[in-house]
């Protein structure tokens, strides 16, 4: 029950990778017929993307994962910019790899602004309204927060943005969305926004970077002429073929989010039953994220009672490594909700009896380890 920090690679995406190792394992720059081979399945994997973000093929360029993808996003997007002016906007509850970029970018003289979310972990477009104005080069705000599973306003940003007159390009973090929720690209009018590969049931090391097609960002590795030389490098074709074959898995089982906003409300509706556990994510939240605090259990001794009995839940981010989370953090929970958080993130295989074991295993840690 951690599928936000990963999911099981489905069977379509292990077979195609498979075939990819074994099979069509030439290099997609040669141009002998395993060369084109293996092209034609990165080719493919690229329309396949393309098409569930209702894109160009030419505007989707992979890369190794979200973390990549958003650093490239970032830090190319504001290098790219920096003519134009040197503000840029954020928020203060984005994935690390966007945080840290941010980060990295006051470093180089940029002025980034980070917006605070409420106590339920969402923003507003007042807030995005405030902040964004002429000077303003970039905004990158996620789509699904990967704690708390807020959904923030992406849809209202490119309207704040012409409204300011502002230059911005405009990207968004959709890797906790991409196969949760609808992504129209056209219609959010977005920039950039990137995905990752692992969490839709397809291989880690493989994500993907949209960019429409006439923005222009830096590129931030250099090498050879492959992904018109934003993302040099030989491409992992297994990996990618892995993920396209996911994404197609995907389309065939439209109905698994019908399970999961089940699974949602009836975890939700036994946790309020339960006495001094406090629910931290928004009613409104995106369904497979729900994160709550035993007001009694330290996170990471709940998580080993619960991994004692083959049940698995997060503290919060997978990349945190365990840290008190900086997003509980921020919205100013009281320190003893942070320190007793659990995140349960549901995916396509989980059941009702899996939440029943979760709920009577929760009492259990509860009765046997609030003493200790």
């Amino acid at each position: 029950m951690d599928n936000a920090a990963t999911t099981k690679p489905c069977e379509k995406a292990v077979e195609k990778i498979l075939e990819m190792l074994t099979i069509k394992y030439g290099n997609p720059s040669s141009l002998h017929e395993k060369g084109l081979e293996a092209e034609k399945e990165i080719e493919l994997a690229r329309t396949q993307v393309a098409k569930m973000l209702n894109a160009n093929p030419k505007e989707i360029y992979f890369t190794s994962g979200g973390t990549e993808a958003n650093n490239i996003a970032l830090l190319g997007g504001a290098e790219a910019q920096k003519r134009r002016g040197k503000k840029i906007i954020t928020t203060a509850i984005e994935h690390s790899s966007i945080y840290n970029s941010a980060i990295q970018l006051e470093k180089y003289g940029f002025e980034v602004e980070f917006l605070l979310p409420n106590s339920t972990g969402e923003i507003s477009v007042n807030q995005l309204s405030r902040a964004i104005d002429s000077n303003t080069i970039l905004v990158s705000v996620m789509m699904v927060n990967n704690e708390v599973g807020s959904i923030l306003p992406v849809e209202k940003i490119k309207d704040v943005i012409k409204e300011k007159n502002s230059p911005a390009i405009l990207h968004i973090d959709a890797v906790q969305a991409f196969g949760k929720l609808e992504i129209n690209v056209e219609r959010l009018g977005v920039d950039l926004l990137t995905i990752s590969a692992h969490k839709i049931y397809g291989p880690k090391g493989v994500g993907a970077l949209y960019k429409r097609d006439g923005v222009r960002i830096s590129a931030r590795t250099f090498g050879g002429e492959q992904q018109k030389k934003l993302r040099p490098g030989t491409e992992p074709v297994p990996l990618i073929a892995g993920f396209g074959a996911a994404v197609e898995k995907l389309v065939e089982q439209k109905d698994d989010n019908k399970k999961i906003s089940f699974l949602n409300r009836y975890l939700r509706e036994k946790l309020l039953k339960m006495d001094d556990i406090i629910i931290n994510s928004p009613t409104s939240a995106a369904e497979h994220i729900i994160n709550f605090s035993t007001n009694k259990i330290k996170s990471e001794t709940m998580l080993h009672f619960l991994a004692a009995r083959g049940i698995y839940v997060s503290s919060g981010s997978a990349c945190s490594k365990g840290k008190k989370s900086r997003v509980l953090s921020i919205m100013q929970l009281p320190s003893k909700r942070i320190e007793t958080a659990i995140r349960v993130s549901f995916g396509r295989d989980n059941t009702q009896h899996d939440v029943d074991e979760l709920l009577a295993a929760l009492k259990d840690g509860i009765a046997q380890l609030t003493h200790i």
